[in-house]
């Protein structure tokens, strides 16, 4: 076809769209100014996740362009720049090239001038290579695949290479020194038997097509960065699926996704940038490791064994369901589940291609969307089914949009350092700890977690899945943790802890539902330094024992109250003040004794009736926080100290 003015126009136009885009909501909200990142590291105001009108332009020239033609065991070149030998063909110059037929053992060598730009139009080609690539771009500036409108295109590597020293490193089916762009509408399909899918040593753009990728290891890699824009992608990965690996520079080693469809069954981490992920757009349907039914965690927190082997099949070994911790103290008043310990672990790494370095330790990881500094979500569609932590940070994770609903076998949400919510829809809906990090503020959005631990959990240090997990948290209070909710809507269901941190607890705003436990060695709130109220509604049910409220610093009248029994599950609890006007409401969907709850509507000196089923008692507001609990904390809601609570 004839280049199309009308289609560079399109492309420049849409260059600079995503250009504007990728360098907009890079912020947080001004309600989480005041939190400080506790990890030094990239971010996504430091990537540059712009897109070249060039990557996006799919005219060119025909009559210019070389034609290159596969059949009967040949190659026919029609032009010059490009040489063959049997169904090798070897491309040495700057220009367009139009490859069609097939080889049954053939290959497109591009060997030119370090500053040669090469477009290669697939216009139904179809390349099998029996030792090595079948796409191997050894030298050139930059190379881009252009899928022609309509076409099928299919490259198909074996299961091992013969290489030479010149390309020892060689290990992708479309392998490529240079950077590498891949747009056009039609479909290219890529089955991997050696390794990876497709591998760029420098930056990886995708504009456009249907891509599907079956690989024995990484289906997609770029080095240096990823950045996709658009198109369909079908992708199944013996390890990872998408993956920037560089680890020397801070504004290196990203995945940008501004649009896209993406179906991802990977046996390891389904997105993982080495330093910053970030999300603005786009469909997302995600499942590693086999699946939450795969579970990395049992639900007494130890490590499941046998989780690994369990990958790629569909999961759910004999120890694969989550399950909730009935066996570890259940009913009121039960016995805190036992720490494990480390003899208790038995996580053994057996495959040497299921294993990826994280943090400072190497583990098996099958992980949705991973990140090495930042995981920065702004948009799209996800649904993910994990057998690991859903989403993954060793550093921070920013929600500012997106609806995200997560099946996970350990972590909805993970964060070594900050995690901010400021909107979006955030949906837990299976989880060992639902949202943790070392400072998580929620600002905004709608957020729902089930976990059979801790619904949120702030604690230091990063998650190992082993006895010094997050979840296995200390009694005294730790430096720089805080858990921060000044708006949004939050719904947990937690059967360990409902809200938990191990530093201080602060709440200026949102409106918070908690069905906590039902045993007494958990809390719905626990908290090793203060917890204050200056704002927001809240209203928290769980067992006795273990119970906590709001402390005297807080400006917003709580009350902590203990009825005089058990209460059934799925009995609405209703307060009403003196003119029987509802103030609050709540069903929890487990059986419960004391409740927690706190609104701008509260006054002191009124008196105020607590309903649930056959129940009701009275509570006058005496003071900042009143409570008639005999729990473990005392009722004063001050914490930290002995019987303070502990994040099991």
């Amino acid at each position: 076809m004839k280049i199309s003015d009308t289609k560079k126009l399109a492309a420049i136009t849409a260059a600079f769209f995503i250009t504007v885009t990728a360098f907009s909501g890079c912020s947080e909200s001004a309600n989480s100014s005041k939190t400080t990142s506790s990890v030094s590291q990239a971010a996504k105001s430091d990537i540059d996740a712009s897109i070249a009108a060039e990557d996006i332009d799919v005219g060119y020239d025909e009559e210019s362009s070389v034609g290159i033609t596969f059949a009967d065991g040949s190659a026919a070149i029609d032009g010059e720049g490009a040489t063959a030998e049997g169904e090798t063909v070897t491309i040495s110059q700057a220009g367009t090239y139009i490859l069609s037929g097939t080889a049954t053992n053939g290959r497109i060598i591009v060997s030119a001038d370090k500053t040669a730009e090469i477009k290669l139009i697939f216009n139904g080609v179809d390349i099998t290579c029996a030792d090595n690539a079948p796409l191997l771009v050894s030298k050139a500036k930059k190379v881009y695949i252009v899928l022609e409108d309509g076409t099928e295109n299919v490259l198909t590597d074996s299961a091992s290479y013969s290489l030479v020293e010149d390309d020892s490193n060689t290990d992708g089916a479309i392998f490529s020194k240079a950077d590498l762009t891949i747009n056009g509408s039609g479909t290219l399909t890529v089955n991997a038997n050696y390794k990876h899918g497709i591998v760029s040593k420098d930056d990886l753009v995708i504009t456009d097509g249907n891509i599907n990728v079956t690989s024995a290891s990484t289906a997609m890699e770029g080095k240096d960065s990823i950045k996709i824009s658009g198109g369909t992608f079908n992708i199944s990965a013996g390890t990872n699926g998408i993956k920037s690996t560089n680890t020397e520079a801070s504004d290196k080693g990203f995945i940008s996704v501004t649009g896209g469809s993406f179906t991802v069954v990977a046996n390891n981490d389904a997105f993982e940038a080495e330093t910053v992920l970030s999300i603005e757009g786009g469909s997302f349907d995600i499942t590693t490791g086999g699946g939450s039914a795969n579970a990395s965690m049992k639900s007494d927190g130890t490590p499941n064994s046998d989780w690994h082997n369990n990958m790629g099949n569909g999961g759910g070994g004999p120890n694969g369901g989550m399950g909730r911790p009935d066996d570890n103290g259940n009913g009121m008043g039960g016995e805190p589940p036992a720490m494990p310990t480390a003899d208790d672990t038995g996580l053994t790494i057996e495959a040497a291609a299921n294993t990826t370095t994280d943090s400072d330790s190497t583990s098996t990881s099958a992980k949705a969307l991973k990140a090495g500094n930042e995981v920065n979500i702004s948009g799209g569609e996800f649904k993910i089914d994990s057998a690991d932590d859903s989403v993954h940070s060793n550093g921070n994770i920013v929600i500012t949009g997106g609806n995200i609903s997560v099946a996970s076998g350990d972590n909805g949400m993970h964060a070594d350092g900050n995690l901010t919510i400021s909107d979006g829809t955030v949906d837990i809906t299976k989880s060992y700890e639902g949202i943790e990090g070392s400072i998580v503020t929620i600002d905004g959005g709608t957020i729902s977690v089930v976990a059979s631990d801790d619904g949120i959990n702030c604690a230091g240090g990063s998650d190992t899945g082993s006895t010094d997990r997050m979840g296995a948290d200390q009694f005294s209070a730790q430096e720089g943790v805080e858990l921060n909710i000044n708006g949004g809507t939050i719904t947990i269901d937690a059967d360990g802890d409902g809200l938990d941190s191990n530093g201080n607890f602060t709440m200026a705003g949102g409106t918070v539902y908690v069905c906590g436990p039902t045993n007494g060695g958990n809390g719905a709130l626990d908290y090793n330094g203060t917890a204050t109220v200056t704002g927001g509604t809240l209203i928290a049910c769980g067992a006795v024992g273990m119970e906590e409220g709001f402390g005297d610093n807080s400006t917003q009248y709580s009350v902590l109250h203990d009825l005089g029994s058990t209460v059934s599950a799925n009995e609405k609890l209703t307060i009403t003040d003196s003119d029987g006007k509802e103030i609050l409401s709540f069903t929890p969907t487990k059986t419960w004794q004391s409740v927690v709850f706190t609104s701008t509507d509260l006054k002191e000196g009124e008196t105020y009736t607590i309903t649930a089923g056959s129940q009701s008692e009275t509570v006058t507001i005496d003071g900042i926080v009143t409570s008639n609990s005999k729990g473990m904390s005392f009722g004063r809601g001050h914490g930290g100290g002995p019987g303070g609570g502990r994040g099991f």
